[in-house]
């Protein structure tokens, strides 16, 4: 019984590779470039905001600057883990 079990368990399980199903490659590269486009451009203003509120939190007003700070480190962390989507995606596939 345990050379039957041995030489089950040896067999190699098939594992085929990623296959875009037809007509759907252009329809699912154009959806993430727009993601891609979406990211850079909630990054940009993200970060503009931030920078403003650091400006009008300068004087008097401590809570709005620290909010805008914490914030500026909360949309570098998103661009960051944005920029990083594709090789964390490719390092966890089957």
């Amino acid at each position: 019984m345990n050379t039957l079990a041995a030489l089950w368990l040896a067999q190699q399980v098939p594992n085929p590779g990623p296959v875009v199903p037809p007509g759907l490659g252009e329809l699912a590269n154009q959806l993430l470039g727009w993601l891609k486009w979406g990211v850079l451009v909630s990054g940009v203003l993200g970060i503009l905001i931030c920078a403003f509120m650091l400006i009008i939190g300068r004087r008097n007003r401590s809570a709005t600057a620290y909010e805008g700070l914490v914030g500026s480190a909360w949309v570098l962390g998103g661009l960051a883990l944005a920029s990083v989507a594709a090789l964390l995606v490719g390092a966890f596939q089957l």
